[in-house]
């Protein structure tokens, strides 16, 4: 397949685990973020501001940008992103976590397609 015959999108799926040793600290820094955009409507700082400060996945959903992830890699723009967050009970021996599990049952999918 040539380069013309390509599409220019490309879908780039990240899942991340973090492990939040300072809730006080990550709901200061998503309020800090949340007070400094002089774009959100009053009301709206107002529901944001409560959010993170009850919620530690809520607050990181404000202080994690997709834009941050490729704002800087050359060639490349941003045509869309979404991104959710929430708490979860994480064993990183369980088996349920392997990373490429999504890869393999996409792969299987094809393979039953193909």
């Amino acid at each position: 397949m040539s380069t013309e015959e390509t599409s220019r999108f490309v879908r780039l799926r990240v899942e991340l685990v973090v492990e939040v040793g300072d809730h006080e600290a990550v709901a200061r820094a998503a309020l800090a973020r949340i007070a400094d955009d002089p774009d959100m409507p009053d009301d709206e700082r107002a529901h944001a501001e409560g959010a993170v400060t009850e919620d530690t996945a809520e607050a990181l959903a404000y202080l994690v940008d997709p834009f941050d992830l490729v704002g800087e890699v050359p060639g490349v723009e941003l045509a869309q992103a979404s991104w959710s967050s929430e708490q979860i009970d994480y064993d990183p021996d369980s088996p349920e976590w392997d990373l490429d599990e999504d890869d393999v049952e996409a792969d299987e999918e094809e393979e039953a397609v193909g």
